[in-house]
C-alpha cells in the first residue's frame, strides 16, 4: 500500500464509500484527477496550504471544482472533509492507496509498458494479454513510448521489470564481448 498509516485510512473511509455505492472506479478516477490537478498546479497548493484561507473556503473551492466536473456529491463531500481536517497535502497518497485498494478488490494489477515507437492496438492487445498470463490476473496498463529502446518492449509490473529491449541486448552482448 502505498503512502501513510493516514492516508491509507482515508482511502479505506473512501473505499467503503465507493463499494456501498457500487462505483469504485468511478470514484477513483475523480481522487485521482483531483490529486493530478492539485500537483499540477502550485498556485492552487499555496491557497490549500495557507493558514490564511479557511478550511472551510478551501472544502467550498475543492467541492465546486470538482462537482463542476462531474463529480459525484458524495466524493465532493468527501474530498471537502479531507481538506476541513486539514489533510489536503496527502491527496496524491490518498489516490495510490485508494487505487491499491481497488486493484486487490478487482483482482488487477498494473502495468507500464514502453515500446519505442507507438504501438497499435493489436501489439497493445497482445502485450496486455501476454502480461495477463503471466502474471495471473487483469492488467491495466499504460503505455509510453522511448526511443532510446531502440526496439522491443520494456514492462513494469510493481516493482518488477521485464526488459526485452534491443538497447538492453546490446549492452548485455557489449559486456560479453569486453568480458573475453
Amino acid at each position: 500500500m502505498a503512502g501513510s498509516a493516514v492516508a491509507v485510512n482515508y482511502a479505506e473511509a473512501l473505499f467503503v464509500l465507493a463499494t456501498k455505492s457500487g462505483r469504485l472506479e468511478e470514484y477513483g478516477r475523480f481522487l485521482q484527477a483531483t490529486a493530478e490537478a492539485l500537483a499540477a498546479s502550485p498556485e492552487t497548493q499555496t491557497v490549500l496550504a495557507s493558514p490564511k484561507v479557511t478550511k472551510a473556503f478551501k472544502g467550498e473551492l475543492i467541492g465546486k471544482a470538482v462537482i463542476g466536473v462531474g463529480a459525484p456529491r458524495e466524493v465532493a463531500l468527501y474530498l471537502k472533509a479531507v481538506v476541513k481536517r486539514g489533510r489536503q497535502s496527502l491527496f496524491g497518497d490518498i489516490a495510490s492507496a485508494y487505487a491499491d485498494l481497488v486493484d486487490q478488490k478487482l483482482n488487477w494489477v498494473r502495468a507500464t509498458v514502453t515500446t519505442a515507437r507507438t504501438a497499435d492496438a493489436g501489439l497493445r492487445e497482445a502485450i496486455t494479454a501476454s502480461i495477463a498470463k503471466t502474471v495471473g490476473k487483469e492488467v491495466v496498463a499504460t503505455y509510453g513510448v522511448t526511443p532510446e529502446l531502440l526496439g522491443g518492449v520494456m514492462v513494469r509490473v510493481g516493482e518488477k521489470i521485464y526488459d526485452g529491449s534491443v538497447r538492453r541486448k546490446l549492452v548485455r552482448l557489449k559486456r560479453i564481448l569486453l568480458a573475453r
